[in-house]
């Protein structure tokens, strides 16, 4: 019970620290001048997946458990792409996939390049030979170099269409906060993210060593959970502000991003590239992902018109039943 009482008081400092994050940082986009893009795909996506940032440096660097931020990462991917299915669910009218820009399907499908690559990786070290520079496997720079190429290219094609993913009034509603007082509340929420993602890896462990689960399977689901819970939070309010573009924007665009952070711990885990140490079970995670990504890009294609009972759109009730048996797959492969 004591293992399950720390995992919810950590949840809860995530929960409140990343909403905290997500509101200073929009008023840091809103004061500096900065678009809507960045506030959606970029600015808002890197602030609220701090919690995979600092859980993974905390499972790298202080529990010596990089499958926990490889499971980790997987997992809040996953969960962000269950959250559009619950974001539907939620949207009034017709399914909300249908009434998005096609910004949102440059997004997707260039989430699936540093995806992709990160799943190689996983399957080919395990058969070739490592290739590192300065202990940094091939692989995790290649997903640094694809994360800025597409940003670079979604910043572009938003530019060139003028596509704003945050609704102009949003824009002009901090005009009573100071940007000094924007800074200091999210700095302040940052290092509470930050401690309360160390304390997760921490209490991972844990739990797989409690339970005799594997590192992947508590990693992938109970940390997927916890630190992909800022990222709901806001897009459920930016939903409730009629910000349809930056809700759906910001699971996207976190999905970017935390393939990043295998990079950045990379970087952090001297013992030997991290894909040299990480499970061949994250591969299925990786699928999954994958499978859920293409699902989301499907919807935003092919516009379904209506849902079914008025609350359930064709997608996001296949993206439950894809996330429900890989949850299944990912258990029974992870006990020991």
């Amino acid at each position: 019970m004591i293992i399950w009482l720390k995992f919810l008081i950590c949840t809860c400092i995530v929960l409140f620290s990343g909403r905290c994050v997500a509101k200073y940082g929009d008023v840091i986009a809103e004061k500096t001048g900065l678009g809507g893009l960045w506030v959606g795909v970029v600015l808002v996506a890197v602030a609220t997946s701090l919690p995979e940032i600092f859980t993974g440096v905390g499972s790298t660097l202080f529990v010596d458990a990089p499958n926990l931020t490889v499971g980790n990462l997987f997992g809040a991917n996953k969960y962000n792409l269950l959250n559009i299915a619950l974001l539907d669910i939620l949207h009034k009218g017709p399914p909300l996939l249908s009434t998005l820009t096609a910004g949102q399907f440059l997004t997707a499908g260039l989430s699936l390049i540093p995806l992709f690559i990160a799943s190689m990786g996983i399957f080919l070290s395990a058969r070739l030979t490592q290739l590192s520079i300065a202990n940094i496997s091939l692989y995790s720079i290649l997903i640094l170099v694809a994360y800025l190429f597409c940003v670079r290219v979604i910043f572009k094609f938003a530019r060139k269409q003028q596509q704003v993913l945050v609704k102009e009034e949003a824009l002009l509603k901090y005009d009573s906060i100071p940007l000094s007082k924007a800074y200091l509340f999210y700095a302040f929420a940052a290092l509470a993210i930050a401690g309360a993602g160390i304390w997760l890896a921490y209490i991972g462990d844990e739990i797989a060593r409690t339970f005799s689960l594997s590192e992947n399977f508590v990693g992938s689901l109970f940390l997927g959970f916890s630190t992909t819970l800022p990222e709901i939070s806001v897009s459920l309010a930016a939903l409730r502000l009629g910000a349809k573009e930056m809700a759906v924007a910001n699971m996207l665009g976190s999905n970017l991003f935390n393939m990043v952070i295998i990079f950045i711990n990379d970087v952090l885990y001297r013992k030997a590239p991290i894909f040299k140490v990480v499970s061949q079970e994250h591969l299925l995670n990786g699928f999954i992902v994958f499978i859920m990504t293409l699902i989301v890009i499907a919807g935003l294609v092919l516009k379904p018109k209506r849902k079914s009972l008025g609350l359930f759109s064709s997608y996001s009730i296949i993206l439950v039943i894809v996330f429900i048996v890989g949850a299944f797959l990912t258990f029974s492969f992870g006990i020991k």
